[in-house]
């Protein structure tokens, strides 16, 4: 086995020496953002860096034109580092993932430095994987229907937060989408004449209202009226509502979701509605935590002097379509700090990635991902155990 000492310092080397270059396209990410599907630039100023530092890349993936996939070296272990790309309407990279996304490729960057000396042929893959709209819940999980992670034996990246954390738990999340058809009638003159499908929505949330009461405490249940008619004096013929369901295990959310369509439904009965129910887009899966693979990235930490936040994780978070990527390969998710007491999906959020606690977060990011890479390419029991960890969970 390789001198990792050797190795992880030359790659902190290669990694500072990065620094201007990486700072510089991560602010550029944040002046330009791109939401879901629409990362062009983004994603081709991630494709060409890599391509500089000897990567082979593959674009258009999956049937999403900025989702990229680019290898160095050949043969396993094959190590993925996840690089999403989107930003958020209205709040641009208000979820950091200029800072994410440039981490994972700078983390990539440095280590080929390494990495084409050091990794004898056939013997390790660095694959970098593009992965769009990460925000629509969608783009890791078509690169999982089309095959991308079948030869992957882990992956992982950083994102931003106020707080240093590496277990990072996501719920289960099912769109729904329900449209209830009755019959318009003028509201005064003829309201006996009317179904109201306004009232049908109207009961369906408070039939929710009262199904969160004998609800697990990490059920969500979150929704909103997108259709409730189009004057005061006409009786609406058509209402509609959209609701995420979340939950932090596959079982209770099909439990959950079956009992929502419940609460549609008597209510669609209790009006004399007729009922429409969509489930929109794909299942969100929960986070699968890897114990071992949380380990190897706070020995990561603790060779940079790095303290993670020892508060107790929080499970009752958001989702992510990394959750589908951590059910069928390890799979983890660390929060790097940027600064105390900002929230993701805000505009301050946003503005403090292209500060010095922002461009220290990414740093961190480049580094730690980096070092836990080299953990798992070149030191196979760290690898092993991960995988028995994996497969524990089964």
């Amino acid at each position: 086995m390789e001198d990792l000492t050797g190795l992880k310092k030359e790659f902190i080397k290669a990694a500072e020496e990065l620094e201007p270059r990486l700072t510089k396209l991560s602010d550029g990410f944040y002046h330009h953002p791109e939401t879901g599907l629409e990362e062009w630039r983004t994603s081709s100023a991630m494709q060409e860096l890599l391509k500089e530092f000897g990567f082979s890349v593959e674009s258009n993936l999956a049937g999403m034109p900025t989702a990229f996939r680019a290898r160095l070296g050949s043969g396993k272990p094959s190590i993925a580092l996840l690089a999403e790309m989107d930003a958020l309407p209205a709040v641009g990279h208000g979820c950091g993932h200029n800072i994410a996304g440039t981490a994972s490729i700078g983390a990539a960057a440095a280590l080929s430095k390494i990495l084409s000396k050091r990794l004898p042929k056939d013997k390790g893959s660095l694959i970098v994987l593009g992965t769009p709209a990460e925000e629509l819940g969608k783009g890791k999980i078509e690169m999982i229907k089309a095959g991308i992670f079948n030869d992957i034996d882990a992956s992982m990246m950083v994102h931003g937060s106020s707080k240093r954390t590496v277990v990072k738990h996501f719920l289960g999340l099912i769109r729904l989408n329900f449209v209830f058809h009755g019959h318009s009638s003028h509201a005064s003159a003829y309201p006996e004449e009317g179904i109201n499908a306004l009232d049908a929505v109207i009961l369906l949330f408070n039939a929710i209202n009262a199904l969160r009461q004998q609800t697990r405490t990490d059920v969500r249940i979150h929704g909103i009226i997108t259709d409730g008619g189009r004057a005061p004096n006409i009786i609406p013929d058509r209402a509609e509502a959209n609701f995420y369901v979340r939950a932090n295990d596959l079982k209770e959310l099909d439990s959950i979701k079956k009992r929502v369509i419940n609460c549609a439904e008597g209510a669609a009965v209790s009006t004399g509605c007729r009922l429409e129910c969509t489930e929109v887009g794909e299942l969100n899966a929960p986070m699968k935590i890897n114990l071992s693979f949380v380990n190897a990235y706070r020995k990561s930490l603790d060779y940079l002097g790095l303290e993670e936040d020892r508060q107790a994780p929080e499970k009752n978070v958001g989702s992510s379509d990394i959750g589908n990527v951590s059910q069928i390969i390890p799979t983890i998710h660390p929060h790097v700090p940027i600064r105390e007491g900002i929230n993701i999906h805000t505009h301050e959020f946003a503005a403090a990635t292209i500060t010095s606690d922002g461009h220290r977060a990414l740093m961190e990011g480049v580094k730690t991902l980096g070092l836990t890479a080299i953990d798992l390419i070149f030191d196979p029991k760290t690898l092993h155990e991960i995988k028995k960890d994996f497969q524990r969970q089964e």
